[in-house]
């Protein structure tokens, strides 16, 4: 079926479909048609090699979902550059790279090699994740940092840029608006809330960084609050990402204003998840009489019984 295509910006996808960044790996490709989604985002690279965080990493919640604290483990961008960049190049799936970095000298240097390379679509900025005590988290919390950092980037290269915001803010449209005076393209709302979770019996954090980023469809609702928030301060497009596990759910956060969806958690439940959502909305569309998924971005009925 058609009408599944969107535009984000100058991006062009088949579907508003792609996996949230640390949630895929060239693994993926032996189970699910990486050409039946929107995009494909890799895990967030560094520049130098990174060993990420010690172990235990990664914990269920009772509520459902789950808490991670990996530390953007990550083999450097030569690795990146040499061996993952190509390998995605042979799939026609627009490829966003995603990247984090210590300082804003070194998000600068990252995104201009990146913008030189002519298979990365576009750039993903996690300046939002929660698992590192002096990275991303420090950067996506005060607007005047996160647009000193987006205009930096801007200013190297010509690419796409997508921050990543966090949920972990008084203010998410403050960020947001700031973003977009920087020069943004589009927005990914939003990365995981910090959680912590505790071993009762041993009185232990059951993962070794005590807190990560939790996600799950338990957060679904605060990320579609937030969806909603950020399409009405701001004109960019926006990448909804967080609790979605189902074609209705993928639909919602577009209701609320996403023109595209990332897939995370479902996607450790069902490696195919991605392709029987695309499905499921796809039945939605039929059952609704929806030609064009564009159709229904930021369609929520606020002022109508």
């Amino acid at each position: 079926m058609s009408g599944l295509e969107v535009t984000l910006g100058n991006l062009h996808l088949k579907n508003p479909l792609m996996p949230a960044s640390g949630t895929f790996a060239e693994q993926m490709t032996n189970y699910i048609d990486v050409n039946q989604i929107g995009a494909i985002i890799p895990k967030s690279i560094t520049k130098h090699r990174r060993t990420g965080n010690p172990t235990p990493r990664i914990c269920e919640t009772k509520a459902g979902g789950m808490i991670n604290s990996i530390g953007i483990q990550s083999e450097g961008l030569t690795y990146f550059k040499e061996k993952t960049v190509p390998f995605y190049a042979s799939f026609s799936t627009p490829f966003i790279a995603s990247v984090s970095a210590e300082s804003m000298e070194q998000f600068a240097e990252v995104c201009e090699e990146l913008g030189e390379m002519e298979d990365v679509d576009a750039i993903e900025l996690n300046i939002s994740c929660p698992n590192l005590k002096n990275n991303g988290l420090a950067f996506g919390m005060d607007p005047s940092v996160t647009y000193e950092l987006v205009t930096r980037v801007r200013k190297v290269t010509n690419k796409p840029l997508i921050p990543k915001l966090s949920p972990n803010v008084t203010s998410i449209t403050e960020i947001a608006r700031a973003c977009e005076a920087a020069g943004a393209d589009i927005l990914t709302v939003s990365n995981t809330f910090l959680a912590m979770s505790i071993d009762v019996h041993s009185r232990k954090p059951k993962i070794s960084n005590i807190m990560g980023g939790y996600s799950g469809p338990a957060i679904l609702p605060l990320v579609v609050r937030m969806v909603y928030q950020v399409y009405q301060a701001t004109s960019l497009p926006i990448i909804g990402c967080g609790g979605v596990m189902t074609g209705e759910d993928a639909i919602e956060l577009m209701l609320a204003g996403a023109s595209a969806v990332q897939i995370g958690t479902a996607s450790f439940v069902d490696p195919e998840a991605m392709i029987t959502i695309r499905e499921e909305m796809e039945a939605y569309m039929k059952l609704h009489g929806i030609k064009e998924i564009e159709e229904i971005i930021g369609g929520v009925l606020v002022h109508q019984a």
